[in-house]
C-alpha cells in the first residue's frame, strides 16, 4: 500500500451524491498554541505542518490520535524576494542534488504523512527543472502532492500527470482575510465548488478567527448535506478516475 493511503485518515460515512469537502489547515508546527487549538477541532482535517517547526514529533502524534490527516509543508521560493519561506526552503538557484537533500530533510522530519504541500513557492512551482525533481522525490516516496496555487502559473498539475502522481490543487484560500466574516464568505464559496462539482479543498491557517469559524462550520456542515473528508479521500476519488481512464484507453 502506498503511503499516501497507509496513514490515510479515515473516512465517515458518505452519502452517495454528497459534496464532500477537505480542509487543510497550513503553517502548523511554529506557534505551539495555536497549534494544539487547531489540534482539538473535529476531525477529519488535513493538518500541514512546517519541517522547521517545534515539538513536531509530540505535535503531529497528538493531530494523528486525534483523528486527523497529516502533510508536509514544504517551504519554498516566493516570488516576492522580501518573503522568507524558511529553513531549508527550496529555491530556483539550487542543484539538484541540493534539492534532493532539502527534500530528504523536510520528509524526515516527522512521520505518519501522506504527503506534501508548497509553502509559499510562487516562483518555484514555476520552475520546470525544479519541480520535476521535487515531484520525482514525490512520487518515490509513494506521497501525494497539494499544490496550494499561489501562482496561476504553476507547472505542478502538469508535471504531475506526466508522471502519474497523485495530486490535488487547492479551490479555495479561507482567511486572507482574517475578519470571521471574510472568513464565512470563503466557506461558502467553497461550498458552492463542492455542491457543483463534488468537491472542494479549502486551505486556512491557525488564526484564532479561523479556528472559531471552523469550530462553528464544521458543526454545522452535516445539517447543510456536506461531508468533511481528509485530502487523500478526495485524491483518491480523483485517482481511481484517472486509473480507470487510462485503463479503457489500453
Amino acid at each position: 500500500m502506498p503511503n499516501w493511503l497507509k496513514y490515510a485518515a479515515l473516512t465517515p460515512e458518505i452519502v452517495a451524491g454528497q459534496p464532500r469537502i477537505a480542509i487543510v489547515l497550513d503553517d502548523l508546527g511554529l506557534v505551539q498554541s495555536r497549534t494544539r487549538r487547531a489540534i482539538t477541532l473535529a476531525a477529519p482535517l488535513t493538518m500541514a505542518f512546517l519541517p522547521y517547526g517545534h515539538n513536531l514529533k509530540k505535535l503531529t502524534n497528538a493531530a494523528r490520535e486525534a483523528g486527523h490527516e497529516l502533510i508536509v509543508h514544504l517551504p519554498m521560493e516566493p516570488d516576492n524576494i522580501e518573503a522568507d519561506p524558511g529553513l531549508n526552503a527550496l529555491y530556483t538557484t539550487l542543484k539538484a542534488k541540493q534539492i534532493r537533500e532539502r527534500v530528504a530533510w523536510g520528509l524526515s522530519r516527522f512521520s505518519g504523512f501522506v504527503g506534501v504541500s508548497n509553502h509559499m513557492g510562487s516562483r518555484f512551482t514555476k520552475w520546470r527543472h525544479g519541480i520535476d525533481i521535487l515531484l520525482k522525490e514525490i512520487k518515490s516516496k509513494d506521497l501525494l502532492f497539494l499544490d496550494s496555487l499561489t501562482s496561476q502559473k504553476s507547472l505542478v498539475s502538469e508535471i504531475a500527470e506526466r508522471y502519474r502522481l497523485p495530486y490535488a490543487v487547492r479551490d479555495v484560500f479561507l482567511d486572507n482575510d482574517q475578519a470571521p466574516e471574510a472568513i464565512r464568505a470563503q466557506l461558502k464559496s467553497l461550498t458552492a465548488i463542492a455542491r457543483r462539482r463534488g468537491y472542494a479543498i479549502g486551505i486556512g491557517h491557525p488564526y484564532d478567527s479561523t479556528i472559531d469559524v471552523l469550530r462553528e462550520w464544521i458543526a454545522r456542515a452535516p445539517t447543510e448535506g456536506l461531508s468533511l473528508v481528509p485530502l487523500s479521500q478526495i485524491v483518491r476519488q480523483r485517482w481511481l478516475k484517472v486509473s480507470r481512464g487510462a485503463a479503457s484507453k489500453g
